[in-house]
């Protein structure tokens, strides 16, 4: 049984679970280039601006949420590459963990609306 929800609540959950699936994607696209020469880390950071659209009331209306890569400012390497493999892998765990939470809340979200449906 699926539900079509679109209170502000499911689009915050939406918006930050796409967040953290760009997050995870650009995580794994600077450990796959660890060793090339010249590449420059990315980073992302959501949060900021879903706090921004949750507040001007964006996340309601199912406006987007801007999700955009910045190049990090870790020291180059030799080889010209700023990939830090330790910081990399701290940070995919630490997303990984937000994407089990924010996954973990949806679910409860839907049994709850479930529970309220059906009195079951």
């Amino acid at each position: 049984m699926s539900f079509a929800v679109t209170d502000a609540v499911s689009a915050a959950l939406g918006a930050a679970l796409d967040g953290v699936s760009v997050r995870q994607r650009v995580i794994a696209d600077n450990i796959a280039n660890i060793d090339t020469p010249g590449f420059r880390a990315s980073s992302v950071d959501f949060e900021s601006s879903l706090r921004a659209a949750i507040a001007g009331g964006q996340v309601e209306n199912g406006t987007p949420l801007s999700v955009t890569a910045t190049p990090t400012d870790t020291p180059v390497g030799p080889n010209g590459n700023n990939v830090d493999l330790r910081k990399e892998s701290l940070a995919a765990m630490q997303s990984q963990f937000q994407y089990q939470l924010l996954t973990r809340a949806v679910n409860d979200r839907y049994s709850l609306l479930r529970t309220a449906v059906t009195g079951q």
